[in-house]
């Protein structure tokens, strides 16, 4: 089960379908890894990631995408993904790219970290951005790394 809190109404404002999006996003990562359990995504504010960002990554300031798996002994439960609105619109924004690709970007990246994978060498992070372009043009997404303005990643 995916469960979507959207505690910014921005979001809403911006995605009529954001609920939707994300948990579709969730979901394709879990069908594609043959995966099942539960997830929690978590649609807020700047504020509220730049505070989660600080407490259990000790870095300052907000990031787009934050991802929490849960312990083994939580099962079915896999974990939370938190995504930062202003974040996530401002890059979305940069890149030329729809919010709407953006966050089903930023989510299927965030399950993934949840399922273990990285991007901490290159490898890993070859492997991930593979299965992100899988997964996203099964859902009718564009490449996300297709922009030369694509950052790399800076999230867990």
């Amino acid at each position: 089960m995916i469960e979507v809190e959207v505690e910014d109404e921005a979001w809403t404002a911006a995605l009529i379908h954001v609920e939707r999006i994300s948990r579709e996003a969730a979901e394709a990562v879990l069908a594609d890894r043959e995966t099942t359990g539960d997830v929690t995504v978590l649609l807020t504010d700047d504020e509220v990631i730049a505070e989660l960002n600080r407490q259990f990554r000790h870095r300052e300031g907000p990031t787009n995408v934050l991802s929490f798996p849960a312990a083994v002994s939580a099962r079915p439960h896999i974990g939370d993904v938190a995504l930062a609105y202003g974040v996530c619109a401002r890059e979305a924004e940069a890149q030329g790219k729809t919010l709407e690709h953006h966050l089903m970007h930023l989510v299927a990246h965030g399950v993934l970290h949840l399922l273990g994978y990285d991007h901490m060498t290159d490898a890993e992070a070859d492997e991930m951005e593979s299965l992100e372009r899988s997964i996203l043009g099964g859902l009718g997404a564009p490449d996300p790394y297709a922009s030369e303005d694509a950052p790399a990643l800076d999230d867990q």
